[in-house]
Order: structure tokens, then C-alpha cells, then sequence
């Protein structure tokens, strides 16, 4: 993986991290305007991280990465910091997210360009 896709993955996986900061921000804050301006400043964010992203990355693993992100890391904030309980089917739906991220990382875009660019 060359530089800049790798720079794509970390802006995608930060707007999934900001994401989540915003909903924890929604819960956590009892103060409205701390609250509403927090999770305005995540939402900012997050949407700057993920236009980034898709600079890098297609719109689809921009957008799968930063799912999983936000899945991943909302789903632990809420065990860690508002003692919900996690079944054994969301650590199996998040290992199949993980893996999913995974092969499309390595997915058939990148083999078609390698293949277009042999054509030429």
C-alpha cells in the first residue's frame, strides 16, 4: 500500500473516530450548549476527514473504513464508558466488519489499475 492510500485509510478511520466523538459528546454532556457545540465540531470534522479520504481512497472504501470505524468505536465507548453489555453477535459482526475492510483494502480496484496500466 503506497503513501497515499495509506493517508486515505487514516483520514477515513479519523471521520469514523469523530463521528463516534459525536454521538458520546450527544450522551455524555448534560450542559445543551456544550452538548450541541460539541457535536457540531465533531460533525465538522468528521466530514473534513472523510473528504479527505475519498481523495485518496474510492467511495466505497472510504466509506466502509469509516463505518467501521464509527461502528467499532462507538460500540467501546458505549461498553467503556456507559457500561453497556456487548453480545457475542456484535463481536462476531465486528470481526466480519473488520475482515471486510480488510479484503477491500486489497479489493479489485487496485488490481483493475494495475491491469489497465499492463495494457497500455
Amino acid at each position: 500500500m503506497d503513501g497515499t492510500k495509506r493517508r486515505g485509510y487514516v483520514w477515513a478511520i479519523s471521520a469514523g473516530l469523530n463521528a463516534a466523538f459525536a454521538a458520546i459528546a450527544a450522551k455524555f454532556f448534560s450542559y445543551q450548549v456544550l452538548k450541541y457545540g460539541l457535536v457540531v465540531l465533531f460533525n465538522v470534522t468528521m466530514w473534513g476527514c472523510y473528504v479527505n479520504s475519498l481523495k485518496a481512497l474510492s467511495s466505497l472504501q472510504a466509506t466502509v473504513t469509516n463505518f467501521a470505524a464509527n461502528f467499532l468505536s462507538s460500540g467501546l465507548a458505549g461498553f467503556f464508558l456507559f457500561k453497556e453489555t456487548l453480545s457475542v453477535q456484535w463481536f462476531a459482526g465486528a470481526l466480519l466488519i473488520v475482515i471486510g475492510v480488510v479484503i477491500l483494502s486489497k479489493s479489485s480496484i487496485e488490481r483493475k489499475e494495475s491491469i489497465d496500466q499492463k495494457l497500455d
